[in-house]
């Protein structure tokens, strides 16, 4: 299992869990090998707060499993946000316009909204094909 290198998943303490007991530090920039004693294992990534739904794993076919793990926030969207809170604050500051400056807080109530609501879906696995 790998991790994306996302800037939001580089601040977050991401773990996976194998069938509720083992746990796992999933490390920023190299793979982790996780390996598992029995068939049809239950994996789930965590920060403690955001948790994937359980991917069960069967073993008929392929020994090997790949995944990569990304967060739906994307780093397009991390940058747009602060682009966007840093030119309607400065344009509010230099123009003395107040509205500007409340406006510029909507990224952060987006990034926060979207950080605490969309608790299942925050992370996701992706399988990685060799």
């Amino acid at each position: 299992m790998q991790r994306k290198n996302q800037v939001l998943l580089s601040f977050l303490k991401i773990r996976a869990v194998v069938n509720g007991r083992e746990i796992y530090p999933l490390a920023d920039t190299r793979p982790v090998v996780i390996p598992v004693q029995e068939n049809n294992p239950r994996i789930v990534v965590t920060d403690g707060y955001h948790i994937t739904a359980p991917l069960k794993l069967v073993y008929h076919d392929v020994h090997t499993y790949c995944f990569k793990v990304v967060c739906a926030l994307s780093d397009e969207q991390l940058y747009i946000g602060f682009a966007v809170l840093a030119v309607l604050y400065l344009s509010g500051f230099f123009t003395g316009l107040l509205v500007l400056k409340v406006f510029s807080f909507i990224p952060v109530l987006y990034l926060l909204m979207f950080y605490y609501l969309n608790r299942k879906d925050f992370f996701r696995l992706i399988p990685v094909t060799h």
